[in-house]
């Protein structure tokens, strides 16, 4: 009896049941809703764009990635030169009793043409302060600070037009001169917008405003805290990332995801693609050279392929 007591002291207590959970748990979750009705999918922004318009409501409020600080250009050539190129001023500074050439009253009639620009008269030890003792010659524009679109807006901006998502991507790209190019290709060839990072990154400074053309003011240009995330993010609603590289192993002309929502990642010219952006992308896209360059300006290699994209969708 002691031994039949010691065999049933190493079994558990009463069974308890499962209260039916089991059961519902066979029972499954039911159909996969369709993709309008599935949160974050492409086709939900459309169809939730589509029914804004319907009921003639206003597009979503972007949320904002943030703004950079302001900045002055300095210097009469670069003045006269960002007053010509569009870039957005808020304040024209010219040195008290400065010598009135050719250049100080084309900043003064461009700025007074355009509008909205304070002229403000300054001893030159201000200008001096102001600058950090750069060489201003007497000439000096304040530019208000950027504000950044975030990535899902870009995103919501196609879907409110009703179409599939164009956009660019920039890792490791730190001359805003590239940064100025690419907003002008996006802005000509119908993309959506231009994603950059937060850090390591080239931003909206006065330099990538004019070599933009005037087009920055038209396409909107998001910052990410973090590129991979916002690329995965891009990939859960639907979007195919695409990223150029030397040695990918797709040809551009082979590369039919540019049909439809796509997401283009540029790397920079020295480096390419960083190895977790890498690694993210859908496909790695080469483009043919013939001529044998190693490797092409992020402005020129971004331009290529939207011009591709966009001639497909036509």
């Amino acid at each position: 009896m002691a031994a039949n007591n010691r065999r049933m002291s190493g079994k558990k207590g009463a069974q308890v049941g499962s209260g039916g959970k089991r059961r519902r748990g066979l029972e499954g979750k039911g159909p996969t809703p369709p993709a309008e009705m599935r949160k974050g999918h492409a086709k939900q922004r459309a169809a939730a764009a589509k029914a804004r318009r319907s009921l003639g409501g206003r597009p979503q409020q972007r949320r904002g990635g943030g703004k950079s600080a302001s900045e002055l250009v300095v210097g009469r050539n670069p003045v006269v030169e960002a007053l010509r190129g569009g870039v957005p001023a808020s304040t024209l500074y010219v040195q008290q009793f400065i010598d009135n050439d050719e250049r100080v009253r084309e900043a003064l009639q461009l700025a007074a043409e355009r509008g909205g620009i304070n002229l403000m008269e300054a001893p030159r030890p201000e200008l001096d302060r102001m600058t950090n003792g750069l060489n201003h010659q007497g000439l000096v524009l304040q530019v208000p600070p950027y504000e950044y679109a975030h990535p899902e807006d870009l995103l919501d901006a196609a879907a409110d037009e009703g179409e599939d998502p164009l956009v660019v991507a920039l890792d490791g790209v730190t001359d805003p001169r590239n940064l100025g190019a690419v907003v002008r290709s996006v802005c000509a060839f119908g993309g959506h917008g231009v994603v950059v990072p937060e850090r390591r990154s080239a931003g909206m400074t006065a330099g990538a405003w004019k070599t933009s053309a005037g087009t920055a003011a038209r396409t909107p240009v998001a910052r990410a805290t973090n590129l991979t995330r916002t690329l995965e993010s891009y990939k859960k609603a639907g979007v195919t990332v695409v990223g150029l590289a030397a040695d990918g192993e797709v040809e551009l002309g082979d590369l039919e995801a540019l049909r439809g929502p796509v997401a283009i990642v540029v790397g920079s010219e020295g480096k390419g693609l960083s190895r977790l952006v890498g690694e993210t992308c859908d496909f790695r896209v080469r483009i043919p050279m013939p001529g044998g360059a190693e490797s092409l300006n992020a402005g020129v290699a971004a331009g290529i392929v939207l011009y591709e994209a966009a001639r497909r969708r036509s």
